[in-house]
């Protein structure tokens, strides 16, 4: 089952053609690049509007270009919810807008739960600047939020006092997401929300080689066997291009056989203003939903 990203109000991907995207965050216009966009724009006179854009290098990676005072970061909303923006490399803003779809249904899971009297732990990997965490939080969960990265975790910190979800059962931890699951297991901890966002290639501090087709379907594996008894869910998402999400569903298919649960896969789609009815994929995912 695909799911549409379409209740931003601070979001929107305004056209996109010729292997680009113009998205509004904001009031800030942005070009990136985007692979799967391989017709023609709809509005050309619109991405003169641009405020930067991300150019590809043919040596690889890219940079961007800014107009004059470019703002270094700034602030959107969705719902309730608030995030810092800002330009990085790679083409990343600190936000994928399409996940706006999966916290929609990870919160209605974990409000439920906790109306009912329980209470619920969410473990957030690859974390990344916790968009998933702050959502979570916010819903009434306690998370703890797991990325290798020092930067990317204190920006998820602070996305969560943007939010005012700063008093709120937040963990932020900075280690190798294998190995700290690793870990987990041996201290027998558990958790009834599982998040998992792998990159498709990564190389850890020591020279591990991760390739996501060889080592997803045992990290998932692992992983699967810290959920509690009753399980909310179990995400996991995927940016690999040509990875299909029936992939990522038969791997948590087979790796819950003692879980119950429906598995459900699709892609993540955002509409595209300029052409009614059509969306962009941006991504996919894969969740083990339990009972609330």
């Amino acid at each position: 089952m695909n799911l549409i990203a379409d209740q931003w109000k601070d979001y929107e991907i305004l056209d996109a053609g010729d292997g680009m995207k113009l998205e509004r965050w904001g009031d800030v216009i942005l070009s990136r690049p985007d692979p799967q966009v391989i017709w023609k724009p709809v509005r050309p006179d619109l991405w003169k509007k641009a405020h930067a854009v991300y150019s590809r290098s043919h040596s690889g990676g890219g940079n961007w270009t800014y107009k004059r005072d470019f703002p270094k970061n700034w602030k959107i909303r969705y719902d309730c919810l608030q995030f810092h923006i800002e330009p990085m490399g790679f083409k990343h803003t600190g936000l994928f807008p399409e996940q706006a779809a999966n916290w929609a249904w990870m919160r209605k899971q974990i409000q439920a739960r906790i109306q009912k009297g329980g209470t619920v732990n969410v473990l957030n990997l690859f974390g990344y600047t916790g968009g998933a965490t702050v959502a979570c939080a916010q819903a009434g969960a306690k998370v703890c939020h797991v990325d290798a990265s020092k930067g990317m975790v204190q920006r998820a910190s602070e996305n969560v006092a943007l939010s005012g979800l700063q008093d709120r059962e937040v963990r932020y931890i900075v280690d190798d997401a294998f190995k700290f699951v690793a870990r987990e297991i041996k201290r027998g901890h558990h958790y009834d929300g599982i998040i998992m966002d792998p990159p498709s290639y990564g190389r850890g501090p020591n020279g591990e080689v991760w390739k996501l087709e060889d080592n997803l379907y045992a990290f998932v594996e692992d992983a699967m066997s810290l959920l509690s008894d009753q399980p909310l869910f179990f995400l996991l998402n995927s940016y690999t291009t040509g990875f299909s999400p029936t992939v990522t569903g038969n791997i948590l298919r087979m790796t819950a056989p003692a879980h119950t649960g429906r598995i459900e896969s699709g892609d993540l789609l955002i509409p595209i203003t300029s052409m009614p009815d059509t969306y962009l994929p941006c991504g996919s995912y894969a969740a083990l939903i339990g009972e609330a």
